[in-house]
């Protein structure tokens, strides 16, 4: 095997790229194609006994979008920030819910397929954000879903239209994300040395 952290380096690099963003280009809109492309890709994750339970609600319409987006609570680590303005709001989401009549609940599917998603998007040089901050039975109510759908998670999706910088976490350093003065959104990452527990 060559220098395993080179051939790594591709998946990194998609890693790196797949943050969780909260400011996009309105303008541009994602059409439905991709967001099917998207959703394939999890027919191919793996699922606790291979129930296969997940679904998902693709909202594109403008209409429908507006609807959504005053139930989600956007980085809730900045305080002083309530959310994307019209102009920086994602131009899809992807409401991710369990069919109970197959699975009452879930181990770890639901961030396998939503791994899946984020990674393809990036791919495709769309960018997204994971929320679980709503109330689901409000998110439920909009979307006109019938009582046996849960929703777990609302994945924003859009082009992005913010900078954000990866950094190591120093000693004693506060986790949490934050934004410098010039709008740069920065997030700390704990160093390798503190993943790798040695017994």
């Amino acid at each position: 095997m060559n220098n395993p952290r080179q051939e790594l380096a591709p998946l990194r690099k998609l890693l790196e790229f797949d943050r969780s963003v909260r400011r996009y280009d309105a303008s541009r809109g994602i059409g439905r194609e991709v967001l099917e492309a998207l959703v394939e890709l999890t027919r191919y994750c793996a699922s606790s006994q291979n129930m296969q339970p997940l679904r998902y609600v693709m909202v594109t319409e403008a209409a429908d979008r507006d609807r959504l987006f005053p139930l989600l609570r956007w980085a809730r680590h900045l305080k002083d920030w309530d959310g994307p303005t019209p102009e920086q709001r994602p131009t899809a989401y992807l409401v991710q819910v369990t069919d109970t009549r197959i699975a009452p609940s879930l181990l770890c599917d639901c961030g396998l397929q939503l791994q899946a998603i984020t990674l393809g998007a990036a791919m495709l040089g769309i960018s997204g954000c994971i929320i679980r901050n709503f109330t689901p039975a409000q998110v439920h109510e909009a979307l006109g879903l019938e009582p046996h759908y849960k929703v777990e998670y609302v994945l924003a999706l859009g082009y992005k239209a913010e900078n954000i910088v990866l950094r190591d976490l120093q000693p004693g350093e506060d986790y949490n994300y934050y934004r410098e003065a010039d709008g740069t959104h920065v997030v700390p990452k704990r160093p390798l040395s503190e993943l790798i527990l040695d017994i």
